[in-house]
């Protein structure tokens, strides 16, 4: 197993100087999934040429197409992908809907949306599998939004059934509690809301997060991107069973409780890594470790994401 010496980013782009592209020839997972199981986070990058990326964008990408996508679900075991607009693309979601189109009713998407968005827009996107709108509020990745706008949009995506997900960092979440609990609709916090794994996961920062999620029933967690969040390690690659130790006590501290409300996907292809690019099928096998359970891990890959993706 080895990184591939560069991946391509095509059209009129230049790739993001030490840009980590995806993992190749990713190892067949010792976890074998349940029947149905849903990869609930993940993405597509262009192909640029195609689809390219948008001007105000943060970074740009090497290209992971909807082809490599679907290969990498059937490699891992997954029956269904929820795949996640990148902020590569800004709104412009041409990408995700033509990925979700060619997935034949195997995939489902979260968009990303303007205030200038028509319904004659949404209900296009709803008919192709869109069910969500992703609020972004890490600084790095995208500039702010105001929330009259934000809130705007999720009462409009209310009257279709969608929900709303919300990527910030721990740190973030009092300033914006008001606004997260005021949403109309389920809201979905991408990667446990990022906690620092090496304060305590007793401590007063994630517990906060454990509050806003035992307090507001319509918020639900994704258990995912312990990649991102490990300080210690060790990293998901060379066959490591163990991956991200560090991670896991707070990932099962919200599966266990909140086992109805919890979701996992693989991030791939995992954009703007700095540190290390992990094998995505050693990132399958951490799932048992968070979710120890056969029940456990039926709710969080089959049952949740089912509910709440394809219940129409």
């Amino acid at each position: 197993m080895k990184l591939a010496p560069d991946k391509a980013t095509t059209g009129p782009h230049t790739k993001t100087p030490g840009w980590l592209d995806w993992f190749t020839g990713p190892a067949k997972p010792r976890f074998q999934l349940p029947p149905g199981a849903v990869d609930a986070h993940c993405h597509v990058f262009g192909p640029g040429a195609e689809f390219p990326y948008a001007p105000e964008r943060k970074y740009t990408p090497c290209d992971a197409s909807k082809a490599q996508l679907f290969a990498l679900r059937d490699h891992l075991g997954f029956d269904k992908n929820v795949i996640v607009q990148a902020t590569c693309h800004g709104a412009d979601n041409r990408a995700l809907v033509d990925a979700l189109i060619a997935s034949k009713g195997k995939a489902r998407g979260v968009a990303t949306v303007k205030r200038s968005v028509s319904d004659a827009e949404l209900q296009a996107m709803h008919e192709a599998g869109v069910r969500g709108v992703r609020f972004n509020f890490v600084k790095r990745l995208v500039d702010f939004t105001p929330k009259d706008e934000l809130m705007e949009i999720a009462a409009r995506i209310a009257k279709l059934g969608w929900h709303v997900v919300i990527y910030f960092e721990a740190v973030d979440l009092p300033e914006l509690w008001d606004f997260f609990t005021a949403l109309p609709t389920t809201v979905v916090v991408d990667h446990m809301g990022r906690p620092d794994v090496s304060l305590p996961v007793d401590g007063p920062q994630f517990e906060l997060f454990r509050k806003f999620m035992r307090q507001h029933p319509n918020v639900w967690s994704k258990v995912s991107c312990p990649e991102r969040l490990s300080v210690a390690g060790p990293k998901a690659l060379n066959g490591e069973q163990n991956a991200y130790r560090d991670v896991i006590p707070f990932a099962r501290a919200i599966v266990e409780e909140f086992s109805e409300r919890v979701l996992w996907g693989t991030d791939w292809p995992h954009p703007n890594l700095k540190d290390h690019m992990p094998d995505d099928g050693l990132l399958v096998d951490f799932i048992p470790h968070i979710a120890p359970t056969a029940e456990l891990q039926q709710k969080l890959l089959v049952d949740n994401p089912t509910r709440l993706y394809w219940k129409s």
